[in-house]
């Protein structure tokens, strides 16, 4: 194969195997809450303690907006609903976060749509925006 028909190759490859998957159901709040994940193996979720939940929102969200192949779907309400697309293959993961000012905690839930194991992709970005929320507030 000559060397322009290689990387032409390559690229229609992985875009046969760009893997989105359906969009969840579960998705957003319920009775005043994000979803529990449905496998520690593909979702991540956390409650972070704050004085101001929706200005712990507002403080992650050029975080998030910041990560790579990430974009935020719905934005209101104090609540927020990203997606980040994988490099490679670009599986989707979906990104939720929810000013619950109730209880005076910011939740964050992220879960892979396709798969039985996310290799602690969610768990990681979690994290991260812990780090940043923690770091602004």
């Amino acid at each position: 194969m000559n060397a322009f028909l290689q990387p032409l190759v390559l690229v229609i490859s992985l875009a046969l195997f760009h893997l989105v998957g359906p969009l969840p159901a579960e998705l957003g709040v319920h009775d005043g809450a994000l979803a529990p994940c449905p496998s520690p193996a593909h979702c991540a979720r956390a409650n972070w303690m704050v004085a101001d939940p929706e200005a712990g929102l507002a403080a992650v969200l050029p975080v998030l907006e910041a990560m790579p192949r990430t974009e935020v779907v719905e934005q209101g309400d104090g609540y927020l609903h990203a997606t980040a697309s994988s490099a490679l293959f670009g599986f989707i993961d979906d990104v939720e976060l929810y000013a619950d000012t109730s209880q005076g905690q910011l939740q964050a839930r992220s879960v892979s749509r396709l798969g039985d194991s996310d290799l602690g992709v969610n768990s990681r970005r979690l994290t991260a925006l812990e780090e940043a929320l923690n770091q602004r507030t």
